[in-house]
């Protein structure tokens, strides 16, 4: 008589296998997942329209405040007239010129603070010596205001360029360095183990291990240290006005209130908003971006 006795699996095992089926078909979604760019059009819709609707918002509610008389004009002009303002600048060629001055002291002091405040971070956050001894100055520094340097600085080093860029370093250095120190601390102490394993110690250490694991929070100083050096430079620049520094954004705006120019004053606020945007959106969000994208945290881009 044939046997008709079959081996049914046991519980467990088939529970097992399961779990294994489950995991591989996770791995096999994963390995699936494309990473694709996204439609201009739906870039402009997401990400170009919201903004543009809400300047459009503003300049509504805005023109509504001085047709309804909510204040005169001496205090709060129209539009039409801050665009007067531009226009004036413009044909007079000195809108472009006004925008550079500010820009490229910001830009230049943004890059001297960079070139200190990396490796006074990077020396903070691997010293126990030098951040027991200058880390909380960073910090007191840090939260100190940038106006405060002002004053100091034009007696120490006078009215010139070399007074604005000194601003501009006491007040971006610290956040690029405590932005640095952020990241570190949150590098995974597995991370360094594996490193030293490798032979990735000291200065290729730090290269090839800490500053790849830091760099979010490293690019989070970078863009508090880009604020301050803009926020620095813009008090440096109202409170040290001299013809021999040239025009910048600053000046514009303390001449608009030395004149009772409230289009002037205006027309300067909104400029020194429009370039601190543009720099966040030319260079630190695809910066953001690609940090995020490098890490698998960012599928669609």
């Amino acid at each position: 008589m044939a046997s008709t006795d079959t081996t049914a699996p046991k519980a467990g095992t088939a529970s097992k296998t399961d779990d294994l089926a489950g995991l591989e078909a996770g791995l096999d979604a994963l390995d699936a997942v494309q990473v694709r760019r996204t439609p201009v059009r739906e870039v402009l819709v997401k990400k170009v329209l919201p903004p543009v609707v809400a300047v459009l918002l503003v300049l509504v509610v805005w023109q509504l405040l001085v047709v309804a008389e909510v204040t005169d004009e001496s205090k709060l002009p129209a539009p039409s007239a801050v665009w007067d303002s531009v226009t004036t600048m413009w044909l007079e060629g000195t809108l472009l010129d006004v925008l550079w001055t500010s820009v490229s002291r910001a830009l230049l002091g943004f890059l001297m603070a960079l070139a200190i405040g990396t490796p006074l971070g990077l020396l903070v956050a691997r010293v126990r010596f030098v951040r027991a001894a200058i880390g909380p100055v960073l910090a007191g520094l840090q939260s100190l205001p940038s106006v405060a340097w002002v004053a100091p600085a034009v007696l120490w080093i006078g009215l010139n360029d070399s007074m604005m860029y000194a601003v501009i370093l006491l007040g971006a250095v610290p956040s690029i360095a405590n932005g640095l120190v952020a990241g570190v601390d949150q590098v995974p102490p597995l991370f360094l183990r594996a490193g030293r394993t490798l032979g990735a110690t000291g200065l290729k250490g730090a290269w090839h291990i800490v500053m790849p694991a830091a760099l979010p929070g490293y690019l989070a100083g970078l863009k508090q240290g880009w604020a301050f050096s803009w926020r620095s430079l813009m008090a440096a620049e109202i409170i040290a006005s001299s013809p021999d520094l040239g025009l910048g954004l600053g000046q514009l705006l303390e001449n608009g209130r030395n004149n009772f120019d409230m289009p002037g004053i205006f027309l300067a606020i909104i400029l020194i908003l429009l370039v601190g945007v543009a720099i966040d959106l030319l260079i630190f969000s695809p910066l953001e971006r690609a940090v995020l994208r490098g890490r698998g945290l960012l599928v669609k881009s």
